[in-house]
């Protein structure tokens, strides 16, 4: 059996849409055409039962290198912290204030779209801020 070199990262969440749209501006990701038959997602979603209308969404990496993302709605609502959690590589190979700077800029782009700023880690020389996305999920910019 050959390895399996793709993935998809799913979330769980609220509100499918505005969870993936807030990842698209993050990532620089884009939601898919819809499925093949369908003018627009809204076409898609009118079709569907509906219990199930909107309850997904997705994003991909436009270039292709990166994972799909999945946000499916469940019922119940964020209890504890995440097991899992995506880092955000703004600053890779940049150090000390330079690293920090890089950092900041991308914390100050991502509050207005809705992001919480939780914490900075920093030790002097290496550095991550820890973030949470519209629903509260907990993510790092490294």
């Amino acid at each position: 059996m050959g390895l399996i070199r793709q993935f998809q990262v799913t979330f769980d969440c609220a509100d499918p849409e505005r969870v993936a749209r807030f990842w698209c501006e993050v990532l620089g990701y884009v939601v898919p055409p819809p499925p093949e038959g369908f003018a627009t997602w809204d076409d898609f979603h009118g079709a569907q039962p509906p219990g199930e209308r909107g309850s997904w969404c997705a994003c991909v990496d436009p270039s292709g290198v990166g994972p799909r993302l999945y946000f499916q709605r469940v019922p119940e609502g964020k209890a504890a912290k995440n097991r899992v959690h995506l880092d955000v590589r703004v600053a890779t190979g940049l150090v000390g204030e330079e690293r920090l700077a890089a950092l900041e800029a991308e914390c100050a782009r991502l509050i207005p779209l809705g992001a919480v700023r939780e914490r900075l880690l920093y030790d002097g020389h290496d550095a991550c801020i820890v973030m949470r996305d519209v629903e509260g999920n907990e993510f790092c910019l490294d």
